[in-house]
């Protein structure tokens, strides 16, 4: 534990100009259980979605959005990783990947090979 503390920065620092974007510990490790929860509900839902790991982390990010403030689940007993409720997150992320899939399904074209 103590040899992680020393590895990991508090954050990482962008600047590029006059702009500069600092990211903390707690938003990389949010974007990481995102991404995690992502990749589980694609593949649990069987369809994967746009941007391949990108996708799958603002699907994730819009479903943590969606079950921790918009649908707010009470009396369920959840494992909190670094703030993120992960039951709570995975099956918001797993309801935005099923809508993407049905609002979609039917614009997806099979292209098929013509015989040679």
């Amino acid at each position: 534990m103590l040899a992680s503390l020393l590895i990991l920065a508090d954050g990482v620092t962008i600047q590029i100009g006059h702009n500069t974007w600092s990211f903390g510990l707690n938003f990389i490790l949010y974007l990481v259980i995102a991404a995690i929860v992502g990749l589980i509900a694609e593949y649990i839902v069987g369809w994967r979605l746009p941007l391949g790991i990108i996708g799958a982390v603002i699907a994730a990010l819009a479903g943590i959005w969606l079950m921790t403030q918009v649908i707010v689940l009470t009396g369920v007993g959840d494992w909190v990783v670094f703030g993120v409720p992960v039951f709570r997150a995975l099956v918001g992320a797993i309801l935005f990947t099923a809508l993407w899939h049905l609002l979609t399904y039917g614009l997806v074209r099979h292209r098929y090979r013509a015989a040679a």
